[in-house]
C-alpha cells in the first residue's frame, strides 16, 4: 500500500476537515483509499471510515510495537495517515510517539497542512525549518489552508518557491467546513445527521483547490522490516465477551476487539442506552465514552442496570473511564445534577468542576481481565470525589516517572480512567 502523512506544524491547523475531504474526494473518483490516524484518538477514525467506506486504524508510535503498526497499516490502495498535534510533538520528554515516528518507520512522505490565516512571507522559514528538521523525515509538500483571498495565495506561493517544495493547494477559507466539538474532540460522526452532507461539501471544496492526482502521486510504498512482519497473537481476555457499544460508550479500540476474535472470543455488542440487558458472557465491558451526556438516560435504565448487577455475581465486570463512572455510585452531570450509577464499585465522579487528566500512561495489574502491564493512554475531565478500596493499577507516566495508583477493584469488578491499548509484554 503507498501511504501518505498529512501533518502540521501545529494543532488547530484543518488537517481532519482536509483529510476527510480528500478522502471522500478520492472515494468518488473511484480510487482506492482509506485513512489512518495517529495517536490515541476514538473519533477522528469514525469520520475516516465515513469519509472513505473502509475501517481506519489508530497508529500509536508510543505505545504499539512495529510489528502492530505495520500490520495495522497493510491493506491495497492509498493509505492517508492524519498526524496529530504537530509534526515532531509527542510525549515528554523527548517527542516519543509523534507522527514524525510514523513517517520515519513507514518511510512515507509528509505533506504539511498549514494554517496560513494570519501569514503571508514568514510561511517559507517556517517551512523550510520543518523540512530540513529531520533528514529522516521527508517533508514533500504543502497545503495550504485557511486562505484568505486568490492574491493572498499568490503572495504565499511566491514566498515559497524558492524552497523548491510543491504547493499542492490553497484552501480558502469557508463557512460550512467547521465542526461541532466537545470536550474530548468533535462531536462524534454518529450524532451528525448532516455527515454525508459535509463530507461532500469537504470533498468538493478540496477537489476544487488540491492537484489530487499530484498529491497521489507523492505517496510511496510502505518500507519493509522483515524483523518485525510477525503474526501478532494476543490471548482474548474471555471466551464470551459482552460489550456496551452506542453512543455513551463508544471508544473501544477495533484493533483489540479484532485480536479478540481473532483468538475465538464472541464479542456480543449491546446497547445500555436502549436499556438492553448484558447478554450472558464471562467478561462484560464498558468502554469509555460520554455517558455524562447521558447520565439521566442510564440511571433510567432499569433493565440494564439490574442485568449489571447480577453479571457481577458469577461474571468479570470491566469499566475504561466513562464505563469505570458506570460502574460507581453517582456522576454528576456539569449542571450538577446526580445521577445513580450501577454501584458496584465505591465511587463518586463529576463534571461539574472539570479538570482536564491527559497522558500516556504505562499501567500493571495483578488482578482483573487485564493483568500484566500495558501501554495505556487517559483523557477526561472527570473529577474523583470518592474512590475507596483497593485499586487496579500501578502507574507512570511517559517519562517514566510513578503516578498514584489508578482504578478500583471490588470482587468480579473493577476498572479505572485508563484506556488499555496494547500488552507490553506477553502473558
Amino acid at each position: 500500500m503507498p501511504g501518505l502523512i498529512l501533518s502540521a506544524p501545529a494543532s488547530g491547523s484543518g488537517k481532519t476537515t482536509l483529510t476527510l475531504g480528500l478522502l471522500r474526494a478520492f472515494r468518488q473518483r473511484g480510487v482506492p483509499v482509506r485513512g489512518a490516524k495517529s495517536g490515541p484518538d476514538y473519533i477522528d477514525p469514525r469520520f475516516h471510515e465515513a469519509a472513505s467506506g473502509k475501517p481506519c486504524p489508530n497508529l500509536d508510535a508510543w505505545a504499539m510495537p512495529p510489528a502492530r503498526l505495520y500490520a495495522l497499516a497493510g491493506d491495497d490502495g492509498l493509505l492517508l495517515i492524519e498526524g496529530a498535534m504537530g509534526l515532531f510533538d509527542g510525549a515528554p520528554p523527548d517527542g516519543r510517539g509523534s507522527t514524525a515516528d510514523l513517517a520515519r518507520l513507514f518511510g512515507f512522505p509528509v505533506v504539511l497542512v498549514v494554517d496560513a490565516a494570519r501569514m503571508a512571507q514568514s510561511v517559507a522559514p517556517l517551512i523550510t525549518g520543518f523540512a530540513g528538521h529531520d533528514p529522516e523525515v521527508h517533508v514533500a509538500g504543502v497545503i495550504l489552508n485557511r486562505v484568505g483571498s486568490d492574491r493572498h495565495a499568490a503572495m504565499l506561493r511566491r514566498a515559497l518557491a524558492p524552497t523548491g517544495l510543491p504547493v499542492l493547494g490553497a484552501l480558502h477559507r469557508q463557512a460550512g467546513l467547521d465542526h461541532p466539538s466537545r470536550h474530548l474532540g468533535l462531536v462524534q460522526a454518529s450524532e451528525r445527521p448532516d455527515l454525508d452532507a459535509f463530507l461532500d461539501r469537504a470533498a468538493a471544496a478540496v477537489a476544487d483547490a488540491v492537484d489530487l492526482d499530484a498529491l497521489a502521486a507523492l505517496a510511496r510504498p510502505r518500507r519493509r522490516d522483515a524483523d518485525v512482519l510477525r503474526t501478532l497473537c494476543r490471548r482474548a481476555p474471555a471466551d464470551r465477551i459482552a460489550l456496551a457499544r452506542d453512543a455513551a460508550f463508544a471508544f473501544a479500540y477495533p484493533h483489540l476487539l479484532d485480536d479478540w476474535h481473532r483468538a475465538g472470543a464472541t464479542i456480543l455488542p449491546f446497547s445500555p442506552l436502549d436499556d438492553q440487558p448484558v447478554p450472558e458472557a464471562d467478561l462484560v465491558i464498558l468502554p469509555g465514552g460520554y455517558p455524562e451526556l447521558h447520565a439521566g438516560r442510564i440511571a433510567a435504565a432499569d433493565r440494564f442496570l439490574s442485568s449489571l448487577r447480577t453479571a457481577s455475581e458469577t461474571s468479570d465486570i470491566y469499566g475504561e473511564c466513562g464505563g469505570y463512572m458506570v460502574l460507581g455510585e453517582t456522576l454528576t452531570d456539569a449542571e450538577g445534577q446526580v445521577h445513580r450509577m450501577a454501584g458496584l464499585l465505591p465511587l463518586d465522579t463529576s463534571f461539574a468542576a472539570r479538570r482536564l487528566h491527559l497522558g500516556y500512561r504505562s499501567v500493571t495489574a495483578t488482578q482483573g481481565p487485564f493483568p500484566g502491564t500495558h501501554a495505556a493512554h487517559e483523557f477526561h475531565y472527570a473529577t474523583t470525589l470518592r474512590a475507596e478500596g483497593p485499586s487496579l493499577f500501578k502507574a507512570f507516566d511517559a517519562e517514566g516517572d510513578a503516578l498514584p495508583d489508578m482504578g478500583l477493584v471490588r470482587g468480579k469488578v473493577s476498572g479505572s480512567f485508563a484506556h488499555v491499548i496494547e500488552p507490553q509484554r506477553d502473558e
